[in-house]
């Protein structure tokens, strides 16, 4: 029977706490291990209020269910941890009978689970751009072609002071089909195909070809967890998701004193609602940062959507293939930001024998996500 209620303790998604009647912290399960970011052994026997403040209003909700001896529940508290930034969640206090004083606290990170929820929203509006890529493929490619040939006939035959017309022309040609190109990436539809990929060594390479090129002002910082498993996905995509970012982040970061910080940690606790009663968890957690202004309030939420952009000459499709290939990947990708921090968080599923054929399975089947 306790191996039982262990497995059970174990399984809950969300951070779980038993606070004793002093309010020690006495068990933390795995998820709580994941959001504090340190072992159940260097929090047990500490006073709770040490890691969510004296004042936090954690603290009167385990108050009023050891008075009241009924259980708690409070929506939308704003939970600090340590030096965390402040993160919504749902608290579920609840006295446990066969321990006079001790409290269960259940914390549900709302945040998250909106936040993820609008990722995977994303993919809908990428989707309706595929139609339009193919068009565009079609329709364009050979005009613009044709349009490319004829500035060089003509500048065959012009005098140098009027060739200048037709290398303008030339240019807006490129910079056309270069547009085409990114906007073609949409419309393949194919399955990715999913392998064991070490996403530590995709993260090298991209950082490798990053300081070679336009991130050569910057400053890399690496927080890897060595004992990652391997991904499920697609080398080459995972590597055009990581150069995409990178690049992105390059160019918010300042030019003196810019710096990116890539990090990898195993973080259990966010599931994927699959058809059929199933569903896939997702416990490999990628995250980038930068330190740049930070992206405007009135574009994060629709950072992921297609021609959405922070930049002046930007396109707005690179963020939006991002979203695209983290979801074809079974993934969810997502942003926070505030003036000199910006996160991009990506989670990915665990290689397991047999991804190829889940991934043919549930290809365009809604996922929703589960905490």
């Amino acid at each position: 029977m306790q191996n039982s209620f262990d497995a059970l303790w174990t399984a809950i998604p969300y951070p779980a706490f038993v606070i004793g009647r002093d309010n020690l912290v006495l068990e933390a399960n795995s998820a709580a291990e994941s959001f504090a970011a340190t072992s159940l052994k260097q929090m047990r026997t500490k006073q709770f209020h040490r890691f969510v403040g004296e004042a936090s209003l954690v603290m009167d909700v385990i108050a009023q269910a050891r008075r009241r001896a009924v259980s708690v529940v409070q929506h939308n508290v704003e939970v600090s941890w340590a030096d965390h930034a402040p993160i919504l969640h749902n608290l579920h206090a609840s006295p446990i009978q066969e321990s006079e004083g001790d409290i269960l606290l259940l914390l549900h990170p709302r945040a998250i689970a909106e936040r993820m929820d609008r990722s995977l929203n994303h993919r809908s509006a990428v989707k309706s751009v595929t139609g339009m890529a193919a068009m565009l493929a079609h329709e364009l490619r050979n005009p613009l072609a044709g349009i490319s040939g004829a500035a060089q006939l003509l500048a065959m035959t012009l005098d140098e002071s009027d060739q200048e017309l037709t290398r303008l022309i030339e240019e807006e040609t490129r910079r056309i089909a270069k547009l085409i190109d990114k906007v073609e990436q949409f419309g393949d539809l194919r399955p990715s195909q999913r392998d064991a990929v070490n996403i530590h060594d995709v993260l090298d390479r991209s950082k490798r070809a990053a300081k070679a090129g336009f991130a050569a002002h910057i400053r890399f910082a690496e927080e890897y967890d060595p004992s990652l498993p391997l991904v499920a996905g697609d080398a080459d995509q995972l590597l055009q998701v990581v150069q995409n970012l990178l690049k992105n982040a390059a160019e918010a970061a300042p030019k003196v004193g810019g710096t990116i910080t890539v990090r990898t940690a195993f973080r259990p606790g966010v599931k994927l609602s699959l058809p059929g009663q199933k569903s896939e968890s997702l416990p490999l957690l990628i995250t980038f940062t930068d330190n740049g202004p930070g992206v405007p309030d009135n574009l994060i939420r629709d950072i992921f959507e297609p021609f959405v952009t922070t930049k002046a000459n930007g396109t707005g499709l690179g963020l939006s293939l991002v979203s695209k290939l983290i979801s074809d990947h079974g993934g969810v990708i997502d942003c926070e930001s505030q003036p000199g921090k910006t996160v991009f968080s990506i989670r990915l599923p665990v290689w397991h024998v047999g991804d190829v054929a889940a991934n043919n399975e549930t290809e365009g089947k809604a996922w929703k996500v589960q905490l």
